[in-house]
C-alpha cells in the first residue's frame, strides 16, 4: 500500500454530503489527515465570516501538505426562501442569501484553501454545484436565484482553475453534481418518480470522479456519474 498523501479537507462537514465524504476518505486512509470544518467545529468555519474561513485555512496549513479540499456547502431553502417558480417571486433577500452562500462564500474559500496546495504534484479542490447551474441545459427555467448562484460558481471555478494552473500544473479545480441526494436541503422537492439516492452513495460516486480526473479537466463542472455538465 502506498504511503497516504498529505491532508485532505471537508467542509460543510455535518452535511448529508460532506460527512459522507469525509467518513470514506478516513476510512480509506489515502491521506494521513483528514479535518472536518462546519458551522459546528471548532474553529467555527462559516460561508458569511472570512475571518472564519481564513482561520479554518491557517489551520489546514498547519497540519501539513494540503492536497484536497472538498467544499460541500451549499444553499437552497430555508424557513422563509424557497426556489422561485416565476419572475414575480423573486426578492432581494432571496438573491442575495443565495449568491452569498453558494457563489460568494465558495469564491472565498478558493480564495484562501487553493494557495495552501503544493506547486508540485497532485492536489484536488471540488465544491458541490449543481446541473440547473448550467446555461446550456436550462430548458423549464425557474429557480431563478439558485440556478444563477450555481451558474455564477461554476464561473468562479473556471476563473480559479485558469490562476491555479499557471504556477501549480498538476492541480485540479472542479465543480460537482452530486444529484438528489437525501439531505434537509433535497427533502421538501423529492417528487414521486425522482431517484433519491443515499449520501454514502453519492460520496462514493464523488470520489471516484475525482480520482479520475486529470489536470486536463480542472475548470470544468461534472455530474456523479462522471459525465461532464455543459457550460
Amino acid at each position: 500500500m502506498s504511503e497516504p498523501l498529505g491532508v485532505a479537507i471537508v467542509l460543510g462537514a455535518t452535511g448529508a454530503i460532506g460527512g459522507a465524504v469525509a467518513d470514506r476518505l478516513q476510512v480509506n486512509g489515502q491521506y494521513a489527515t483528514v479535518l472536518r470544518f462546519s458551522r459546528s467545529s471548532e474553529p467555527r468555519f462559516d460561508l458569511t465570516d472570512e475571518a472564519s474561513i481564513k482561520r479554518c485555512a491557517q489551520i489546514a496549513a498547519a497540519a501539513g501538505d494540503v492536497r484536497f479540499v472538498f467544499d460541500a456547502t451549499g444553499f437552497l431553502h430555508n424557513d422563509t426562501i424557497a426556489p422561485e417558480k416565476a419572475l414575480r417571486q423573486l426578492t432581494v433577500d432571496s438573491m442575495r442569501l443565495n449568491f452569498e452562500l453558494n457563489a460568494m462564500g465558495p469564491a472565498l474559500v478558493m480564495k484562501h484553501f487553493l494557495p495552501l496546495f503544493p506547486r508540485e504534484g497532485r492536489s484536488v479542490f471540488a465544491t458541490l454545484s449543481a446541473r440547473v447551474g448550467s446555461i446550456s441545459d436550462n430548458d423549464l427555467g425557474g429557480w431563478h436565484s439558485y440556478r444563477a448562484s450555481k451558474a455564477a460558481l461554476n464561473q468562479f471555478v473556471r476563473c480559479a482553475a485558469i490562476e491555479l494552473r499557471r504556477t501549480h500544473k498538476e492541480a485540479i479545480c472542479v465543480g460537482l453534481h452530486p444529484g438528489t441526494v437525501e439531505s434537509d436541503l433535497s427533502a421538501p422537492f423529492a417528487k414521486a418518480g425522482l431517484t433519491v439516492r443515499q449520501a454514502g452513495e453519492a460520496a462514493t460516486d464523488l470520489l471516484r470522479v475525482l480520482g479520475r480526473l486529470t489536470p486536463g479537466d480542472t475548470g470544468k463542472q461534472f455530474a456523479y456519474d462522471g459525465r461532464e455538465v455543459p457550460a
